[in-house]
């Protein structure tokens, strides 16, 4: 299926969001936690709301923060998609239909961008307990579906929201679209219905998930800078 071009705009605007402002140090090194939401799929079987037939999504993540502003994440979990061709206007050819279910496992690796320096305390660092970011990423996907497995790459790419509401703890409301290198998250039967050629923006899949996250910092680096001899 064609992808949207405001998977193009997104993509754009990840790559080339500047850093403008120089960052300061994050105190702890590390936070690591859960994310739950609802997963939607584009498709062969869907080409309107991605979240028409919502799944669950689960993950396991974890982040190392270089700056109040970079952080690198790492993250693996699973989720649920289905699909019908009757819910779509578009006529399959031969008047086919079709409905898939599947089951997803991901591992992904993403760097995140917060827009405001991210943090509490520290007042000479002027951080805010809560901050806007990006990430963008590089995935690997297994789906599951009708018995049968397939493998392809995914490029996610996600905005959100982060709220610190006590020290070392984490609160994250993100969305996300990761666009696959395949054509096979809603099974062998929906793989190249319409006979078209696939390439990176034409007959490939994409899915997406909304999801709240809880984490939790820990790796406290050294604040004590003076050395008497």
């Amino acid at each position: 299926m064609s992808s949207t071009p405001v998977i193009r705009i997104i993509l754009l605007m990840a790559v080339f969001i500047p850093a403008v402002l120089p960052a300061q140090e994050a105190r702890y090194r590390w936070d690591v936690g859960l994310s739950a939401g609802v997963s939607g799929y584009e498709g062969d079987a869907n080409s309107g709301f991605w979240f028409r037939r919502p799944g669950l999504a689960v993950a396991a993540l974890g982040r190392y923060n270089f700056d109040t502003r970079w952080a690198l994440r790492i993250q693996g979990g699973m989720m649920t998609l289905s699909g019908d061709t009757g819910d779509m206007n578009t006529a399959l050819p031969d008047g086919a239909s079709c409905t898939f279910r599947s089951t997803l496992a991901m591992l992904e690796t993403r760097g995140e961008f917060n827009f405001f320096p991210y943090g509490i305390g520290e007042t000479y660092k002027r951080l805010r307990t809560w901050s806007p970011y990006v990430s963008l990423g590089l995935g690997g996907v297994m789906s599951a579906s009708e018995g049968k497995n397939y493998l392809t790459m995914s490029i996610p790419v996600g905005v959100g929201v982060k709220f610190k509401p006590r020290e070392r703890l984490n609160l994250g409301v993100e969305f996300t679209v990761a666009k696959t290198l395949g054509d096979h998250l809603d099974g062998a039967a929906l793989s190249d219905i319409y006979t078209i050629k696939s390439s990176f923006f034409k007959n490939t899949d994409l899915y997406t998930s909304l999801t709240f996250s809880v984490t939790y910092e820990f790796g406290e680096r050294c604040t004590v800078c003076n050395r008497i001899d």
